[in-house]
């Protein structure tokens, strides 16, 4: 008990609760002020900002309350029975405590949007573009257990199988606060089901993450001398329409090279209108991650090497993934490949929030 206290006072700290406590009064202050609601953007930015800080707020004070007064019921038991009972509201008092703990690695800005994601076979022909599909087919699982939404925007098949490359939009609470960590290189190890005499293979594939950034937030004018724009078909499975007409548009950013393209609609219009939303979060994206490095840059730091090719690995002839950066190791490969991820998601957000290092001497063969 003493333990579960002293973790839960541990929390108040880092999350600030009494500095949480003062801004919840201002913003219960804003709230309510008739005029507010003259303007919407302010509005509704104060009215997100107050459900977050609220939720957080409540919960530790709930929290709070039933330790102190489990605590005085547990000195106060005469007998194993009672203590027992009290024991199982301890077990859940715990895991509401682990709840709490976890809404402290949501450490990254827009957490609560939809998360935005790219997976694209690197080098290696069938065999990348096979694992790009396994990692698709993955995350959709996962959403899927999770009662996540998930929107495909463009999707070019490989030659044999899965995708040379394919992005989509998962929707859900916190959508992009779990994906977020599993930005970087994936590394598949397996005997190739492609290859008649059963060598071992090693395959890559990257999987690019970015928030859905409300659009009021991106200041970013693109000019059109700055965009390349290409009309194609469809090449997905969305409907005799979809597949019929040149109605997939991919703009290309000629002073970066990015390229987004999208093909969820049958309207060429809107399939334009979404690609143009796309390629301005990733623009922001990338300058958000500038300006970070020119923070640390200003502190004198060094901003670490964040996603690289030892990511995580899959070696499903040997039964393992391994987590490089938070060096968690799991012995289900087949369950993870099916959406089993959550372990590994937050063992990477612990990781990203500087709570979790790997061994040094822990890496596998």
């Amino acid at each position: 008990m003493q333990e579960l206290q002293e973790k839960l006072a541990s929390l108040r700290e880092y999350l600030d609760i009494p500095g949480k406590e003062r801004r919840l009064n201002e913003l219960d202050h804003f709230l309510a002020d008739p005029e507010l609601w003259n303007d919407q953007n302010r509005a509704r930015s104060i009215t997100q900002e107050a459900t977050g800080v609220r939720n957080v707020v409540e919960k530790y004070r709930s929290l709070k309350s039933d330790l102190d007064g489990l605590s005085e019921m547990l000195e106060l038991a005469e007998s194993d029975e009672e203590r027992e009972m009290l024991l199982e509201e301890q077990t859940s008092v715990e895991q509401r405590v682990d709840e709490l703990y976890r809404e402290t690695l949501f450490t990254m800005k827009h957490a609560d949007t939809p998360a935005i994601v790219r997976i694209k076979g690197g080098a290696g022909g069938t065999e990348a573009q096979d694992w790009a599909g396994m990692l698709a087919r993955m995350y959709m699982r996962w959403a899927e257990r999770r009662g996540y939404k998930v929107d495909i925007l463009d999707e070019q098949p490989g030659d044999q199988a899965g995708y040379q490359s394919i992005e989509f939009i998962i929707r859900g609470e916190k959508a992009y606060g779990m994906m977020s960590a599993e930005h970087g290189v994936h590394r598949l190890v397996r005997v190739s089901p492609f290859d008649s005499n059963n060598r071992r293979q090693t395959s890559f594939a990257s999987v690019d993450v970015v928030p859905e950034v409300p659009e009021e937030e991106i200041d970013i004018h693109i000019p059109d001398s700055d965009l390349r724009r290409d009309v194609f078909r469809s090449q997905g499975s969305g409907g005799q329409g979809v597949n019929t007409t040149d109605s997939a548009v991919r703009l290309t950013h000629l002073p970066t090279g990015i390229a987004v393209a999208c093909q969820i609609t049958r309207s060429q219009i809107k399939n334009h209108e979404l690609a143009l939303q796309i390629l301005k979060q990733r623009l922001y994206d990338i300058e958000m991650k500038k300006r970070e490095e020119e923070a640390l840059a200003a502190r004198g730091q060094q901003s670490s090497v964040e996603w690289g090719s030892q990511m995580r690995s899959y070696v499903l002839d040997k039964q393992y993934i391994k987590d490089h950066r938070s060096g968690l190791m799991q012995h289900n490969p087949d369950e993870v490949l099916d959406g089993a991820l959550d372990d590994l998601m937050w063992a990477g957000l612990e990781w990203k929030a500087g709570k979790r290092v790997a061994d040094e001497d822990s890496d596998d063969e």
